[in-house]
């Protein structure tokens, strides 16, 4: 999923506003979270290092991943350094995260899943007769007075 994070300094409330949006459709964007922070206290956080930025940046209703973390904590220590910017936007897709199709390949010598299948394949007759053998069919009792009886 492509993620847009837009961190927007507002100096005299003493305020960092985080904006998640994401696209859920291709070229569907849409704001999905809104999170307030101390603009001293992140900003002191993302001097002590990454761990400290992790502990004040996440919080219950806003986790990002630790790879999203990452990037943000990069970003933002820039962002901070620099006391003339007052809006940057993150761009983040999950899929350059994943594991390329190069990376998963069944070698000659792995598990053969047309021999997994064969091996039980074939359900006997008897067996087959001995699994439908019960009778199914529900049973209601004038006691009973669930809405399944209509």
């Amino acid at each position: 999923m492509k993620q847009k994070i837009r961190f927007e300094k507002n100096i005299a409330d003493n305020i960092l506003t985080v904006l998640e949006s994401a696209e859920v459709d291709p070229g569907v964007i849409l704001p999905l979270h809104e999170e307030d922070y101390a603009l001293d206290v992140i900003s002191a956080a993302c001097k002590e290092g990454f761990q400290a930025f992790l502990n004040v940046f996440r919080r219950r209703s806003f986790f990002p991943t630790r790879e999203l973390s990452e990037k943000l904590f990069e970003n933002a220590t820039e962002f901070f350094a620099d006391p003339e910017s007052d809006k940057m936007v993150i761009e983040y897709n999950d899929v350059d995260t994943l594991p390329g199709e190069e990376d998963f390949s069944l070698e000659d010598d792995d598990v053969e899943l047309d021999a997994l299948l064969d091996e039980d394949g074939d359900t006997k007759e008897d067996e087959m007769k001995e699994i439908d053998s019960e009778d199914d069919t529900p049973r209601f009792t004038p006691e009973d007075t669930s809405e399944h009886e209509n």
